[in-house]
């Protein structure tokens, strides 16, 4: 199966092409940009199909990251990745993308339970818990930093299990355990080769919707709010 990964959630703006018979990415592109995936996207896709001498009617799955993540990022990929959907005939899956920083560490790192956590700001942080096989151990969160903070300390008693994403660096003088191993970035980027391997296996259930987790950080003004449609 042919299958065409979208990733505008976060800083990068990113397109791979994956063929999931022989496991390998055929074409990606990834570029941090932070701002104008829009203007980006379109280009980056024809890029991928060109590289790998792939037609787009031979696509037959469309992934596409639905966040939690940048809210203007999450709809640009999402809105793109249904419009080829529904163009091609094909099936589309959205991926969270906390569950790619999961798959992210246990490739780095093997078989482990894994506490993805990203930095929200505002003092709050998108958490969830992955088991070592990849199931997943509890919903998205949005939690305060103390919290994050009391639920990594559990988490990696022991050496139980591993903390990832640009969170981690809230843990460094607030998290201490036996085993603990902790990386701290500065902004999480969602490797293209897991959101691939991910939406090759995920199950097709419909439209996939944003997991936005909180709401946006602008409002409208009253009195100039627009119904949507």
């Amino acid at each position: 199966m042919i299958l065409l990964a979208i990733d505008t959630a976060g800083v990068d703006c990113a397109v791979g092409l994956y063929d999931s018979d022989l496991d390998r990415m055929l074409a990606a592109r990834s570029e941090t940009i932070d701002r104008g995936h829009a203007e980006k996207l379109m280009g980056m896709i024809d890029a991928v199909l060109d590289e790998a001498s792939i037609a787009l009617p031979s696509v037959e799955r469309v992934a596409v990251t639905i966040g939690p993540g940048s809210f203007t990022g999450i709809r640009v990929g999402l809105s793109a990745a249904r419009g080829l959907a529904l163009a091609l005939g094909v099936d589309i899956v959205g991926i969270s993308t906390l569950a790619v920083l999961a798959a992210a560490e246990r490739r780095r790192g093997g078989a482990v339970a894994v506490l993805a956590a990203m930095d929200a700001k505002r003092d709050e942080v998108y958490v969830q818990g992955f088991s070592p096989d990849a199931a997943v151990l509890d919903d998205a969160r949005l939690l305060s930093v103390d919290a994050f903070r009391a639920i990594a300390a559990e988490f990696t008693g022991h050496g139980q299990g591993r903390v990832t994403g640009s969170a981690c660096r809230l843990l460094e003088e607030n998290v201490t355990g036996e085993g603990e191993e902790v990386a701290t970035v500065e902004a999480d980027h969602f490797p293209m080769e897991d959101i691939a391997k991910l939406g090759a296996v995920a199950q097709a259930s419909g439209k996939p919707k944003p997991l936005y987790l909180r709401g946006p950080d602008v409002k409208p003004q009253a009195g100039f709010a627009v119904a949507r449609a």
